[in-house]
């Protein structure tokens, strides 16, 4: 592929719910522009943006993809992203690097949570965007329903630039509704022009009328013209209407049907028209040695700069850094400087990937997307300048993962290999954690939801070659007392020669602070108990906060005072006080009535209106306390709870059956409670079956 100046570069992110059509309509891009000579199928595998094994096997998107295509004299890099919310990561980093949007809408299904999702991250990150309704050729779907759902949901800014044409029943062809023009298509998926119907003029007047005002407001000069009643022309009408989508007070529509190819050409065509290049657009980083706003805005003169915006790591092709040039020309063999990690990096080879297939290109200008192989130390989110002047622009902020489950390798001696397989997924999903989770002796690993947990089983499995079992995480319970007890132990043991002897006083009570183990002080007089003994007394206490003596959880708040004791001087030892203290402890403890705490979250669950009184009922059957309710965007309700963290588990997969997917979640440790009787026990008994 040739290089392409900033100014003949569009980057386009595809968005929509997932099996909107979103990769079939990618695949007939880039049949209709010559990348590939037949169009590859969801179904049958073979699409060059799902190329990875677990996207065959599925059939659906889990990763992002970049797709460049040569339309005309531009070069268009597709980023095709996934629909399901589980990868919503994926999606998260290519908005960071896309400058438009295409939202896919299956003409069938009409409006899903996942359109009103893709229109919220083109909000959030201020793209301009094209609405494109696939599935035409389907006999039930039905584009003016569509058109009215968006409508209702936006306003009017949503604009028809084409209706369907259709000759008994069948799909056939469009309506261009700034000329009134009707064309069909024959079949190699070329438009030719044809008549339009009679009945279809009805339809089209308010549709041209509704362009012809919005074109009007760009200008004060347009507007007395159409108070004047003046006509306009189609470039006095294509020229308003690229200024009004660029600045996203229009959003066009338009239809096709992606598997025969059609309405992509004109929707291609559309892409080059309406949507901003990187010379249209600012990009702003901070030089860190000065410490001043960087202009990079994509000019290709100012010095080299690039953002990492993804990362691929294969066992077969290696790692890959997928960029955006945000200033200069990056070229084979430069050397970048990594201002998050303080080295240099000799790039080599500059390449542009093609699903994942990597193609060598001399040079990449500002404003394009590329990739660079095997960099080390490199992350997702780093920035690559030069050492003379070092940027650093803001990383993309991708979703906190919230779904938590514990895992382990089924081969004990598979353990390192799983961490090591583990990091390397972690680099290519951003929204994947591992946490060790030492007091329970458990590892978990977060991630937004059970289907991708489940992908990353497989692809231990398939491709690391090693296998890893899910759990229902333990829950982290603290042990402590609610009163005060007086506890003796005398630890005396005589074998010949030296024996062992340690005797321990002591009082246990609540110290009041649930974020400390103990507090361990003596009140010891008359030297009953030597003070060189008191730091094995002490080490005593420590083992005992450790593993408590009601259901081995660690204990916090108890007070230890030391008060009397008596020694041997020839068997004492620091292990025999340390033995009597804990035991001391054990005993104490259980006579101080001992309970156990449960960790409280405080969680926000941010719902559409229709759902706030499903969500509360639900809430209250998992022992949560809501606290309110706060208005938020786009028309939905903040909900604020407390909440057992142990009954967060499945909450995910609850949350959104309830809304349809519309539900988002997130929570925080808040602090510790007593646990309701009936939940003590359980615990109790299963921890007792554990160790049995």
């Amino acid at each position: 592929m040739k290089v392409y100046t900033t100014d003949k570069i569009r980057n386009v992110v595809v968005l929509g719910h997932g099996g909107a059509g979103k990769t079939t309509l990618v695949e007939a891009m880039a049949y209709l522009s010559g990348v590939t000579n037949r169009m590859g199928k969801v179904d049958d595998g073979n699409t060059i943006s799902d190329y990875d094994k677990e996207e065959i096997k599925r059939g659906f998107s889990i990763s992002t993809s970049v797709i460049p295509i040569e339309w005309g004299e531009v070069k268009i890099n597709v980023l095709d992203t996934p629909g399901f919310f589980d990868f919503v990561g994926e999606v998260e980093e290519a908005v960071s690097a896309a400058d438009g949007a295409v939202i896919v809408i299956d003409g069938k299904a009409g409006v899903e949570v996942g359109t009103q999702k893709a229109w919220e991250i083109c909000d959030r990150y201020n793209l301009p965007r094209l609405i494109c309704v696939t599935g035409m050729d389907d006999d039930n779907a039905n584009f003016q329903q569509v058109v009215q759902q968006m409508q209702d949901l936006y306003g009017n800014k949503i604009a028809p630039f084409h209706i369907p044409l259709r000759e008994n029943e069948k799909f056939v062809g469009f309506i261009n509704v700034i000329t009134s023009e009707a064309m069909k298509w024959d079949r190699n998926a070329n438009t030719i022009p044809a008549e339009t119907p009679e009945e279809a003029l009805s339809e089209l007047e308010p549709l041209r009328e509704a362009l012809n005002e919005a074109v009007a407001e760009t200008s004060e000069e347009l507007m007395e013209r159409y108070f004047d009643g003046d006509e306009f022309s189609e470039d006095e009408i294509r020229q308003a209407l690229r200024v009004s989508v660029q600045d996203g007070s229009i959003v066009p529509i338009s239809v096709a049907a992606g598997t025969l190819a059609h309405g992509v050409y004109t929707l291609l065509d559309d892409i080059v028209k309406y949507l901003p290049g990187p010379d249209k657009l600012e990009c702003k980083g901070i030089n860190t040695k000065s410490n001043e706003e960087f202009d990079a805005d994509y000019d290709f003169s100012k010095p080299k700069s690039a953002y990492i915006f993804k990362t691929i790591v294969d066992p077969f092709i290696g790692k890959y850094s997928l960029i955006k040039v945000c200033s200069g020309v990056i070229k084979t063999d430069d050397v970048l400087y990594n201002e998050d990690r303080g080295m240099d990096d000799k790039i080599g080879k500059v390449y542009i990937m093609r699903g994942n297939k990597p193609i060598e290109v001399p040079e990449l200008h500002a404003g394009d997307i590329g990739a660079l192989a095997k960099l080390n130390k490199v992350m997702t989110t780093d920035t690559l300048s030069t050492k003379a002047v070092p940027i650093k622009y803001i990383p993309t902020v991708i979703s906190t993962p919230y779904t938590c489950m514990s895992y382990s390798a089924v081969n004990k001696q598979d353990v390192d290999k799983v961490s090591q397989s583990l990091q390397k997924i972690m680099q290519e999903d951003m929204t994947l954690k591992v946490v060790n989770d030492g007091a329970n002796h458990q590892t978990l690993l977060y991630g937004i939801g059970d289907q991708q947990l489940d992908v990353v089983c497989s692809k231990l499995q398939d491709i690391y070659k090693v296998q890893v079992e899910l759990s229902q995480p333990k829950v982290a319970f603290r042990e402590t007392i609610r009163k005060k007890s007086d506890a003796e132990y005398k630890h005396k043991k005589q074998t010949g020669g030296h024996g062992q002897y340690g005797h321990v006083k002591m009082t246990f009570e609540p110290s009041n602070d649930l974020e400390t183990p103990y507090i361990f002080e003596q009140t010891v007089v008359g030297g009953t108990v030597p003070k060189n003994y008191f730091p094995a007394v002490e080490k005593g206490i420590i083992e005992g906060v450790e593993k408590g003596p009601v259901a081995g959880y660690p204990v916090v708040g108890v007070k230890a005072v030391l008060y009397d004791g008596s020694y041997h001087p020839v068997d004492s030892s620091e292990m025999a006080f340390k033995t009597a203290a804990l035991q001391a402890f054990k005993k104490g403890f259980m006579d101080a009535s001992p309970v156990l705490l449960e960790p409280i979250s405080s969680l926000k669950v941010v719902v559409p209106d229709a759902y706030t009184g499903d969500i509360m009922g639900d809430l209250n059957k998992r022992r949560g306390r809501v606290l309110g309710m706060n208005p938020v965007e786009g028309g939905k309700q903040e909900i604020v709870a407390d909440i057992p963290t142990s009954e967060l588990y499945g909450y995910n997969t609850d949350l959104r059956s309830m809304t349809g997917g519309a539900g988002t979640f997130s929570y925080e440790f808040a602090r510790y409670e007593q646990a309701p009787s009936d939940v003590q026990e359980k615990e109790i008994a299963a921890r007792a079956e554990e160790d049995s």
